[in-house]
């Protein structure tokens, strides 16, 4: 009788270990028999109390059957390792002779976007793009802009210096894009009209300050140009860069490079911690202008007698912020991915102005 029982529990259990589907069903059928609650492990626990005439015979053949089991148990186990192997080699392979269907992920940087969504609005003002070096030296960056030897833009606290050989003037990483406005007038005559965006360098950084930034500086210099040119070239830009009619109000200032001075305010609202660009009962300084000092004109060559011109300059990161709602500018030099996703441009979304400078 025990032993017909236990012929008709391992036929079971065979059965079981032979329609496990994968191996976390072989396992439950391995504890649920072999485990220290198994129902094999509590018949062999029971031997103790059967006649003698019938321990050794049921010892013999529960001891085959566990055999029998974990035999029929890692079989199964290593079918089912091939079988998940092979269906994993299936699922992962990859046709090598097919060409990626992967669409283009690639996404234009919104400084980028930016330059040149002011190079088309220039452009079509007649202004030609000039580009100088970033390394200057002491007289193109301070000197022939008419800045004194005692200004704090001087000091090392504000601007990066390089290691000069011994004898040789230092030189320095170019503070804003004015020494390319020298350079320019230097290597030819007026009439100049040029903008020079290009990236600058200053010891700073917090949320709207770092110390590698990108400017944009304009200039004109001619024998007619004067001060309301100077207002109406501003405002048609920020109409256009903004792509909304933009108030403007100018107020006096003072650089050492331009006389008179002026800074220029744009129009805006301010709500629930929003900035909404265009008519509002608000304000926001974005920009430096003014005529071009006599000093400067005269360090570059040209009579400040004859000729007279114009000057501005711009951070192109920060009317970048200002334009797409980018909150902190130290997240354009991140390198992060998934940002540029977000605020990046399609490849071939280029800017003009008869199409849209805006996505």
């Amino acid at each position: 009788m025990i032993m017909d029982d236990l012929e008709t529990l391992g036929q079971r259990l065979l059965a079981e270990v032979g329609n496990a589907e994968n191996l976390k069903a072989l396992e439950t059928t391995r504890v649920g028999a072999l485990g220290k609650k198994g129902i094999l492990t509590t018949r062999m626990k029971a031997i103790g109390a059967m006649d003698a005439s019938l321990r050794r015979d049921a010892g013999a053949a529960l001891n085959r059957l566990k055999s029998e089991l974990a035999a029929a148990i890692e079989a199964r186990a290593e079918d089912l390792r091939g079988a998940a192997l092979d269906a994993q080699l299936r699922s992962e392979r990859i046709d090598v002779t097919l060409p990626a269907r992967r669409a283009p992920t690639g996404r234009v940087h919104p400084v980028s976007q930016v330059f040149d969504e002011i190079v088309a609005i220039f452009a079509n003002m007649g202004f030609k793009v000039a580009e100088g070096p970033d390394i200057e030296d002491d007289f193109h960056n301070f000197t022939a802009l008419n800045i004194p030897p005692e200004h704090p833009a001087r000091q090392d606290h504000d601007t990066f210096y390089l290691r000069a050989p011994q004898g040789q003037a230092r030189q320095l990483l170019r503070t804003h894009t004015s020494p390319v406005q020298v350079r320019t007038m230097k290597s030819q005559p007026p009439p100049v009209r040029i903008i020079a965006p290009g990236r600058t360098y200053r010891r700073d950084s917090d949320m709207t300050h770092t110390p590698m930034f990108h400017q944009v500086e304009g200039l004109v210099v001619d024998q007619t140009t004067h001060m309301g040119h100077l207002k109406g070239c501003l405002q048609d830009f920020v109409s256009a860069f903004f792509e909304v009619e933009v108030p403007v109000r100018f107020r006096p200032s003072y650089f050492p490079f331009t006389s008179p001075s002026a800074e220029m305010d744009i129009g805006c609202k301010r709500s629930r911690g929003s900035l909404t660009i265009g008519a509002g009962d608000d304000w926001l300084e974005i920009l430096g202008c003014g005529m071009v000092h006599p000093n400067v004109l005269g360090h570059c060559g040209i009579d400040s007698e004859r000729y007279q011109g114009f000057a501005f300059g711009v951070g192109i990161d920060r009317i970048a912020m200002l334009k797409y709602g980018i909150p902190d500018l130290r997240s354009f030099f991140d390198a992060d991915l998934r940002w540029l996703r977000h605020y990046g441009f399609a490849a071939l979304d280029v800017p003009t102005l008869h199409a849209g400078l805006a996505r």
